[in-house]
């Protein structure tokens, strides 16, 4: 099974580029984030046309998150628990192939410290409550997405200038590791462990994809029972480099 994350920055915006890159890389399920939409705006029937089913959980102008999927979806479950009041679209899941898959698309967090960093850490310490009890099915788990998270100072091209940036600061490290601690495992490094420049995000500002000065910021955690079937993870660099192309590039694993 062929698993990819993407944070699309509009769905609609980017919808040539996506079907494009579907048909290319042939993923049997994509996560998307920030897909910038209503459910009912969602791009269903093109999706459909390009061989995926959807499942959404939309937003008006902002956030959003999606699942495509080549295979049936069932248990789909949308809104990350532990706060009824989060109006908020940053997750959703689902069961596939025997596989539980989420999408989500952590807060960004900045300015911090104030209000948005604030959310930030308490969203996290939900992630954390739900990713361990999801352990507890001892199914499959893949927690795919934006996770706004560089994990350690390689991923990130000037550690020094971004350590007060809330996707660096020890407080969002912390509790990132802590989500591994409950026994996940991070795909990417598991298995590039010493990988340099391994970006998936370049701002649209200061000539940063020209320059290669980019974040390593979406990541696809395993539970054991995925980790165990995990044989290959990659970031495609190419839609990157597309006309009209999102901040973000796909990452994928692939489960024997």
């Amino acid at each position: 099974m062929k698993i990819a994350t993407w944070n699309v920055n509009s769905v609609n915006a980017r919808l040539p580029n996506v079907i494009q890159w579907l048909g290319q890389a042939q993923p049997d399920v994509v996560v998307l984030q920030e897909i910038k939409c209503q459910d009912e705006n969602f791009p269903v029937l093109d999706l459909k046309a390009a061989g995926y089913e959807s499942a959404v959980h939309g937003q008006k102008s902002y956030n959003g998150v999606a699942i495509l999927s080549r295979l049936p979806m069932t248990d789909i479950r949308r809104g990350l628990p532990g706060d009824d009041d989060d109006a908020q679209a940053r997750w959703i899941e689902a069961e596939i192939g025997g596989v539980r898959i989420a999408s989500l698309y952590l807060p960004n967090g900045n300015p911090a410290p104030g209000d948005k960093f604030d959310y930030k850490l308490a969203w996290m310490e939900r992630l954390i409550a739900h990713a361990r009890s999801l352990l507890t099915t001892e199914m499959p788990v893949v927690l795919a997405g934006d996770y706004n998270i560089c994990p350690n100072d390689d991923d990130v091209f000037d550690p020094i200038g971004w350590q007060n940036d809330a996707l660096c600061r020890p407080e969002s490290r912390a509790r990132f590791r802590r989500l591994l601690n409950l026994g996940y495992t991070e795909a990417y490094r598991a298995l590039h462990p010493a990988a340099k420049k391994a970006w998936t995000f370049w701002d649209y500002q200061a000539g940063a994809w020209p320059r290669d000065l980019g974040l390593r910021i979406d990541h696809l955690l395993l539970s054991p029972e995925a980790a165990d079937r995990l044989s290959a993870c990659r970031i495609d660099r190419e839609p990157r480099g597309q006309e009209k192309a999102s901040d973000h590039t796909p990452i994928w694993i692939s489960l024997s």
